[in-house]
């Protein structure tokens, strides 16, 4: 969640950037109606509150000037004095002390509806604040589509070239009795598919040399988190309210399935202050990933391309804000170097403003080539969420 400070005070650059994004959800307007409602009302409660602190203190001086006259009355009448003019101060003293009883009351129940409503307002606030993304970098690109995203020259091994038609995956697995997707599609229905004998190593084996690679060479610490974390998590890694229509969820209880390991790994330090010298910390997590795509008929919906579950190794970056960028570059390197450790050819996309995402503000791809299908298909995303 960006700071509200920043819609505050700089309104009208932070429409001109929801523009870049092609984002119309961001509710600019409320948020700025609300946060001055709020500040409003805080400043309402803390004067009612500073009031009612100097009227209770008067509730003192009133008692004590009442105690005063009564004892005043109570000589009088022992000595046989007039007393009509004494008796008419005190019952004035009596009704001026429960007045002063009576307004710290009354300031008491309005600072009490006030809360209530502010309470309403700081709720409508925060979920407002929830659906404004990041804010991109001046250096991100600005674009209105994907294809506006620019695609830098293939690097790692040369394209390679058959002297015969190469087959998609969805093909080769099949003949080669590595991917079963009739089975995948009976154990769980469609975009399913069961990984057979060496597929299966050839996955595990995937996920270990890219978790190996990065402990052993680039210093990454391997985390195993759960699976399924509370849904706030989800809010903390901007995933909710946004994405919630690709959860999936545990029907019962408050747990939701992890889409990437990044929801996970941005929430290790939750509510927790970092020690800057031991910054950065540097991650390393594999899991299995769940996402309900919806995707259009004949848009990557063959083979394994966009399945419902799917394995990915995620690399995590805590980091100093002034060195962010820096870590960017470095991260991008380090998943680079699994393409060029496997003997891949890629690129690198410098994603636009319109294909950025929610949380990022500046994001590059890495896509390699997949002969078999004749297309570049993204491998790895690096992204710098910045606060």
């Amino acid at each position: 969640m960006i700071d509200i400070k920043l819609i505050r005070e700089k309104t009208d650059w932070v429409k001109e950037q929801l523009i870049k994004l092609n984002d119309t959800n961001a509710p600019i307007d409320a948020i700025i109606q609300l946060d001055e409602q709020r500040r409003e009302l805080l400043q309402e409660v803390e004067v009612l509150r500073r009031d009612r602190k100097t009227a209770s203190k008067a509730i003192g001086q009133q008692m004590g000037q009442l105690k005063k006259l009564e004892s005043q009355l109570q000589k009088a009448e022992a000595s046989g004095a007039p007393l009509n003019d004494l008796r008419a101060e005190v019952e004035m003293a009596r009704i001026a002390a429960e007045d002063a009883k009576d307004k710290p009351r009354q300031m008491g129940e309005r600072i009490s509806e006030i809360e209530e409503i502010l309470r309403q307002v700081e709720a409508d606030l925060q979920e407002n604040m929830l659906w404004v993304p990041n804010m991109p970098h001046e250096s991100v690109p600005h674009g209105q589509s994907d294809e506006d995203n620019i695609n830098h020259e293939p690097q790692g091994a040369p394209l390679p070239k058959f002297d015969f038609a190469p087959q998609a995956h969805w093909d080769l697995g099949t003949a080669l009795d590595i991917i079963d997707f009739e089975r995948g599609v009976k154990l769980s229905g469609s975009r399913f598919y069961v990984l057979k004998g060496l597929g299966a190593r050839l996955q595990r084996a995937v996920i270990r040399f890219m978790l190996d690679l990065h402990v052993d060479k680039h210093g990454y610490t391997e985390i195993y988190p759960p699976f399924m974390v509370r849904s706030e998590m989800f809010v903390g890694a901007a995933q909710l309210p946004k994405f919630a229509d690709n959860i999936y969820r545990d029907a019962e209880d408050d747990f939701m399935f992890l889409g990437t390991a990044e929801i996970a790994l941005t929430n290790m330090h939750r509510d927790e202050i970092m020690d800057e010298e031991a910054l950065p910390i540097n991650y390393v997590a594999y899991t299995p990933c769940f996402r309900r795509e919806k995707m259009s008929a004949g848009r990557d919906v063959r083979g394994i391309k966009r399945g419902h579950q799917f394995d990915k190794v995620e690399m995590y970056k805590f980091v100093h804000p002034d060195t962010s960028y820096d870590e960017l570059e470095k991260i991008m390197a380090d998943a680079i170097d699994v393409c060029e450790a496997l003997g891949l050819p890629y690129r690198i996309v410098d994603i636009c403003t319109a294909d950025l995402g929610f949380a990022a503000a500046k994001k590059y791809d890495i896509e390699i080539w997949a002969a078999g299908c004749q297309e570049w298909l993204e491998v790895s995303s690096a992204s710098n969420v910045t606060d």
